[in-house]
């Protein structure tokens, strides 16, 4: 068997094994051989054939995973931008949630050297949380406020509906049967009696032939510490469908009109005598204020005979 020559000419020196084979890759002390040639380079050759040594090439590492951090930082951001706007929260605890999970993903990822953007987790997480709490806090003054709304419109109806109710009240207090008091604001108190018939002289004024003519009674006393002036004196009489009587004044001296001043805890009493048309109904209704500036009418009413 003829033993190959190398490219150089050299031939192998020593004793060499019945199956070595030269041109073979060069092989560790350990027996193991080495890795084969990358493409397009040339092998290595043993250093008996003047090969040259070449290290063996480094392993390829895998791109850095660094998306968890972008999304983080992104949504994080856009949490704490929509939990500015209070009218926006409910819009912004998805972001901002999404962003702690994110960050938090990332964080982890950059521990265990998946990922370059460790800072770049924790601020997205920071601003996830951040925006949680703006949330949060939103969401809580939006519920502050719309009770506050809702109870001070609640308020404000029922302050209504109350005055509603007094005013009533006030009105039904201001109608009276004949013979009732009524207090009115500045202390006086008038009772109005139930008409009674009334006889017109000939020399009446504001009776026609064949009227109803009837004579009303006004008594006012002063409750108060102070003199009150009495401003209105006359009161009006109608009946019952609205028909107005006429004030009859004769030459007799039966009728009285209440002028000037009551003192405290004295009474005035005042007479006036009205003419209502023939076809005027039973009941009679009588108003009077002692000061129509200031006090509403009250109302006595009742049968007129």
């Amino acid at each position: 068997m003829t033993t190959p020559v190398p490219p150089d000419g050299t031939t192998p020196t020593g004793p060499q094994p019945k199956d070595h084979d030269p041109w073979a890759p060069p092989t560790h002390p350990d027996g193991v051989p080495r890795p084969p040639s990358p493409p397009g380079e040339l092998p290595h050759l043993p250093p008996q054939l003047g090969g040259v040594h070449h290290p063996p090439y480094p392993m390829q590492t895998s791109q850095p995973r660094n998306g968890m951090g972008v999304a983080a930082l992104v949504l994080g951001l856009v949490g704490v931008l929509l939990g500015v706007f209070i009218i926006l929260f409910w819009m912004s605890w998805l972001p901002a949630l999404l962003a702690v999970i994110f960050g938090s993903v990332g964080l982890s990822h950059a521990r265990k050297g998946r990922a370059t953007n460790k800072a770049m987790a924790i601020s997205g997480l920071v601003l996830g949380i951040v925006g949680l709490l703006i949330a949060a806090g939103s969401a809580v003054f939006t519920v502050v406020a719309v009770k506050h709304v809702v109870d001070s419109t609640r308020a404000k109806v029922k302050e209504a509906d109350e005055a509603k109710e007094s005013a009533a009240a006030a009105e039904r207090a201001r109608h009276l049967s004949f013979g009732q008091p009524y207090t009115f604001g500045n202390g006086l108190k008038v009772t109005v009696s139930k008409p009674t018939p009334f006889t017109p002289d000939e020399f009446a004024n504001g009776h026609d032939k064949g009227n109803k003519a009837v004579q009303v009674t006004v008594t006012v006393v002063n409750t108060g510490t102070e003199r009150i002036e009495v401003e209105t004196g006359l009161p009006d009489v109608n009946d019952a469908d609205g028909a107005s009587a006429d004030l009859v004044i004769d030459g007799s001296g039966r009728q009285k009109v209440i002028t000037g001043y009551v003192l405290p805890g004295r009474k005035a009493v005042g007479k006036y005598a009205f003419s209502l048309p023939p076809d005027a109904a039973h009941r009679v209704e009588v108003e009077f204020s002692p000061d129509a500036a200031r006090w509403d009418d009250a109302y006595w009413s009742g049968p007129n005979r």
